[in-house]
Order: structure tokens, then sequence, then C-alpha cells
């Protein structure tokens, strides 16, 4: 017997359960190219137009980390600048997700140690996992370049783009084989997998941001820190731009280096162990541990920390370029247009437009937070340790409710600290930190209601599709944020972007509060918390 004897069954095994998930990330990658091109097509229809947007951009190191250096003005390369980084990034989560749910996981819920009860190679999981990774990224990448081809743009440029995203996934998903040795769990796994795509696209943001601009005032050439990231190397392909093939060796360079540290790192260590052993705990636990709330925050405060940490820094950033936007950006139409439909299309000036896009962006990150700290419910059920509380005298709505306050606490600290931040950096900017730091603080908590909305959703799936909680609880809030968030941008129906619960968030500061839509939205918020709490109770556990 080979060390990948049974990566065949294998194979077929992780894409049977695979079969929703996989697709629902391949599609959603591919229609959001869709419509981003769609709508750079239509919002900038003639080169001036693009030509215009793209001056304001390289003067504005803050777009330029969020989008990417823009190359030219052609509509295949403003619409590189406006989503290639994303779909990198969507491709990474994708592959890294996969990869571990594969590997560590199965060790994590003992279907390894089932299966290594058959005839099956030390290393045959791992190639499983990998195999399926190709093979979803390969379908990602055919279905991009096929959907950019058919828009009209050059075959050259849109395979480019295909294969970039594609080579940035397997890049990512070497990464997620090597942390699935080090870490012995899921979650441990998950969280090194996505810090490496977060610093990947911190420095691929900062090679942008640092760039240098070309003599036409509208293109650039990424700093050196670009070469530093696998996202970056994906923004080096060039694709529209005089593509260079050669780029896509790094990432495939990168991922084979990297399986084969893993395949070595297998045999180093026990199934169901990790190379970075659990410390012991104490022998006795703190009072605090002792109830469904004090357990709940033990749980997630690691989680919270880091989001605190991000929220902080992103305020502190918005603030301080606050005084720049009216300065910088108000004699382009095209940029006050996009700051207008981003901060909700209100009236009032320019920078309150400006902190109410922001505001919504913060909302979805806040959002965001909300899905992780409770799909911690999934992982606590699925691991086995949810079923040990719950034998002793703590019930089924005590364990959940612990966990939903302490998330629903965690995400109204996430938006004062966001509010707080933002209101300092931008007042003492302005000489106003009083005035600011009132109003920007109670616009920061205007986003709480469609925060809760996806904290009802995830408890609603979880008490009933356990099983499916996780893929859908991601599904929602992706689904949420792009019709909610872009859908202005990307001009999709009014009944279209209604689905989402971030198009109902009166964009305050641009407009007047009204009360009436918060309390709707904290309604529905309430009803499907409700329901989920009322599903689990009724539902058996589930490994």
């Amino acid at each position: 017997m080979s060390a990948l004897t049974g990566t065949a069954r294998l194979t077929r095994l992780a894409l049977r359960r695979d079969r929703a998930q996989l697709p629902i990330w391949i599609l959603s990658t591919t229609l959001l190219a869709a419509i981003t091109l769609a709508a750079v097509s239509d919002q900038y229809p003639t080169e001036a137009d693009r030509i215009s947007v793209l001056r304001t951009a390289v003067q504005t190191p803050a777009l330029l980390m969020l989008r990417a250096a823009p190359t030219g003005a052609s509509t295949g390369e403003m619409a590189m600048f406006s989503m290639l980084a994303f779909l990198a990034v969507l491709a990474g989560f994708m592959s890294t997700l996969a990869v571990v749910r594969h590997t560590r996981q199965n060790e994590e819920t003992g279907r390894t140690e089932m299966i290594g009860a058959t005839v099956v190679g030390r290393h045959a999981s791992l190639a499983a996992a990998l195999i399926v990774t190709v093979v979803a990224n390969a379908v990602l990448a055919v279905l991009v370049a096929l959907v950019l081809v058919g828009a009209g743009e050059p075959v050259a440029g849109s395979v480019a783009v295909g294969l970039a995203v594609a080579a940035a996934g397997l890049a990512f998903a070497s990464v997620a084989a090597v942390a699935a040795q080090f870490s012995g769990t899921s979650r441990g796994a998950n969280g090194i997998s996505a810090a490496v795509i977060g610093a990947a696209y911190l420095v691929r943001g900062l090679g942008d941001a640092f760039g240098e601009i070309l003599p036409n005032g509208y293109s650039m050439t990424s700093g050196w820190a670009s070469w530093l990231s696998p996202i970056g190397w994906t923004m080096r392909v060039r694709p529209f731009a005089g593509e260079r093939w050669w780029v896509l060796a790094l990432p495939l360079a990168l991922a084979v280096a990297l399986v084969g540290l893993a395949l070595a790192l297998t045999v180093r260590r026990d199934v169901g162990t990790g190379l970075l052993a659990d410390r012991p705990g104490p022998a006795r636990a703190a009072w605090q541990l002792l109830s469904p709330v004090g357990l709940a925050w033990r749980l997630q405060r690691g989680t919270l920390i880091g989001w605190a940490v991000a929220i902080t820094v992103t305020g502190v950033g918005v603030g301080s370029i606050g005084s720049a936007v009216e300065d910088g950006l108000g004699a382009n139409t095209g940029a006050v247009r996009t700051i207008n439909n981003l901060g909700g299309g209100g009236a009032g000036a320019l920078i309150d437009a400006f902190f109410a896009a922001m505001m919504a962006i913060v909302g979805a990150l806040v959002a965001g937070y909300l899905v992780q700290a409770l799909l911690r419910l999934r992982a606590e059920e699925s691991g086995g340790r949810a079923e040990v509380v719950l034998a002793t005298a703590t019930g089924r709505l005590r364990w959940l409710g612990g966990h939903l306050l302490v998330a629903v606490v965690g995400a109204a600290v996430l938006l004062g600290l966001a509010g707080v931040s933002m209101g300092l950096a931008y007042g003492l900017g302005v000489g106003d930190v009083g005035g600011e730091l009132a109003e920007l603080t109670g616009a920061a908590y205007v986003q709480l209601p469609s925060a809760l909305i996806l904290a009802g959703f995830v408890v609603a799936v979880f008490g009933l599709l356990p099983r499916l909680a996780v893929g859908l609880a991601w599904f929602g809030f992706t689904l949420c944020l792009l019709l909610g968030q872009f859908g202005a941008l990307l001009n999709l129906p009014a009944a279209v972007r209604d689905l989402s619960p971030f198009s109902h968030v009166p964009a305050v500061p641009s407009v007047a509060l009204t009360v009436t839509p918060l309390v709707v939205l904290s309604a529905v918020a309430a009803v499907l918390g409700a329901a989920g709490l009322v599903l689990f109770r009724r539902r058996d556990l589930t490994p």
C-alpha cells in the first residue's frame, strides 16, 4: 500500500460532500465578475469617464489599498482595478475552507479515524482535498474567462484573469494544507489561513498605494511590496495590459513548495493532533466559566479582540482622510457620484455622504463578525463539545442564548469603537472633536439593526439546517453585501437591492435619521433569532 492509496475514492467522497458549497462559491465569484464588468461598462461608457475617475484614484492611497493600482483606462483594465483583488480573495477563501474541511476538520470530527480503518494511505486525505481544490479553481478559471470573453473583452486578457485568480486560489490552498498540520483544530487552521489571506491583501495594498504614477497621470506601477503577496502576483499578471504570463509561475511554485512541506509534516505528527501542542488548562475552572455566558465569552473573546483592533484601525484611517475628501474629490463628478451612491444617495454634503458610505462598510464588517462569532455554535456542536455542556444542567436555550448575547454585545462594542475612532480622528482634523464624536458614533449605531438581521439568520439556519449552516451563513452574508452595499453601483433594480437589510439603513449623517426602518429590521432580527432558538430546541444534535 502506497501513501496515496485510496485517493481516488476520497476525492469522490469530498466532491460529493462539496456538491453544494463549492458551486455556490464558484458561481458567486463568477457572478461578481460579470456584474462588475457590466457596471463598469454602464457607468463609465467612454474612455474620458474612466480616465477622470482613475486620475483621482491614483491620488488616493486609501482607495488603492482597497482596490488595486490601475494599469490603464480600457473597460477591462477598469474592471480589473475594481474587482481583481476581490476575486483573488474569494478564490483564496474558497480554497482554504475546502482544504481545511477535508483534512483538519475530518480529523477533528473522527472521520479520518474511521477512514483510516480501511485501506487508505497516509497522504490520501490531503491529496484528495488538494485535487478537489484544483478542480474547483480550474472550473472557476474557465467560467470567469468565458464570462469576460462573452462580454466582448479580449480573449488573452480574459484567460489571464481566470488563470490569475485560480493561481491565487491554489497558493492559498497550499497555505491551508500547511496550517492544517500545525493547528489541532479546524478553527485554528481556518484562522491561520484567513490571517495569511488578510496579510497578503494588506501587503498588496501597500504595494499599490505606494506605487509609481506613470506620466499619463491615470495608471500606475505597483511598488515592490506587491511582489511579496500572492494577491499582488495576481495584479502583476496585468490582464488586458500586456499580459505577463510568467508571473503565474510564482503562485504555482509557492503551492508546490508548501504542499511538499505539508506532506512532509503529515508524517511527523499523530492523527488528530497538530504540531502546535494545545496548552493544558488549569485544574479548576475560573468562576467566569461556570455559566453559559462566561463560557461563550471565553470562546469568542479572541475573535472579538481581533475584530476590535481591525475596526479601530479602520476607523482611524477613514477619519484621518476625511478632510482630504472634499478638497481632493469635490471637483470630480464621477467620484462624487460614486460616493453619493455608496452613501445612500442623500442630498447632504460630500463629506457626509463619504462618512455614510464608510459607516455602511463598517456595518457590513460588523455583520461579518457576527456571522463568524455565531458559527462557533456549529463548531462546538460538530466537535462534540456542545454535547458535553448540554449533558449538564445547562439547557439548550441558555447555551445558545449565551453565545448570542456575547456576539450581539460584541457587535455593539465594535460599532462604538468605529464611531469613536472615526469621530476622534476627523474631529481633531477639523477642530470639532465633541461634535464629530457624537455624530459619527450615532451614525455607527444606526448600522446595528441590519447587522442583527445576519445574526438572526445564522441562528435560524443553525437551528434548521446545522450541516449547511456554515455555507448558508456566508452565502447569505455575501449576497446581502453584494445587493445592499454595491447594488446601487451595479445598477441593480431597487426590488433586488431591497432584499438586503443593508439597503434599508438610513444613510446617516448624509440623510436625517428615520426610526421606522430600524424598528422593522430589529423586529425581523428578533423573529429570526427566536425561530432559531425554537428550532434548535426541537432537533437532535448533529455531528
